[in-house]
């Protein structure tokens, strides 16, 4: 099996007194995700003020600044994402409009923590990896460790399993295509990209995501040889 290299961007965080800020990129989620349920177990709503954010705790609040504008919204903190180099948060569509930047699609922004989720803005960052379930879920299981071969569309990388399994459910119902989990660690965290396929040449992949882009915007083609 391939050594697996994944580069991501964990922006430190600075602390100053107890306030703890991050600068990066902006995003939103798409209008497709609306009614989904969210790393926490609570479905996204696009008329909320929530976000989603690598490691910070859910309920945590934070007030997030577009460095274009100065324009702020405070955001509770209630998913996990965004996995794309560079971008820090993703916004509801109702926060990204509050900062007038939904027309743009990506904005620079400043996150300071103001609510740790207890009322102790002091308290450290924590990684969570608990995730709110349905009760009674169950999924059935077939796993085979595979060496895979061509092309593949990687829609996402969760690091909250849960999703992984709904979302491999409702892909499998809806476009009749092999899902495939590829296990990351990065800086001794799991996480799972979700990966259809897979395709004999780049371009299926590719003309495959073409109609995916608009619930999935930040999926890509991957070369199985590559990774």
């Amino acid at each position: 099996m391939k050594k697996i290299l994944l580069t991501f961007s964990f922006l430190a965080f600075v602390f100053c007194g107890f306030a703890q800020k991050q600068t990066g990129k902006a995003s939103y989620y798409a209008d497709s995700f609306e009614g989904s349920p969210t790393a926490s177990g609570e479905k996204y709503r696009a008329n909320k003020l929530t976000a989603a954010h690598k490691i910070l705790p859910f309920g945590t609040v934070v007030r997030v600044t577009n460095l274009a504008n100065n324009e702020t919204v405070e955001v509770t903190i209630n998913d996990r994402g965004p996995f794309v180099e560079g971008r820090v948060i993703d916004l509801s569509r109702a926060a990204a409009e509050k900062l007038k930047f939904y027309s743009q699609g990506l904005a620079d922004v400043s996150i300071e923590v103001i609510d740790s989720g207890d009322g102790k803005a002091k308290d450290q960052i924590k990684m969570v990896d608990h995730v709110t379930v349905e009760e009674k879920e169950f999924y059935d299981f077939n796993i085979t460790k595979i060496n895979p071969h061509g092309f593949g569309a990687q829609l996402g990388v969760y690091q909250e399993l849960s999703n992984i399994l709904r979302m491999t459910d409702h892909l499998k119902k809806s476009y009749r295509k092999k899902a495939t989990v590829q296990v990351k660690i990065l800086n001794g965290v799991k996480f799972y990209g979700l990966i259809l396929g897979p395709f004999s040449s780049h371009d299926k992949a590719a003309k495959f995501l073409s109609g995916l882009k608009k619930e999935f915007p930040d999926s890509f083609v991957i070369d199985y040889s590559k990774q």
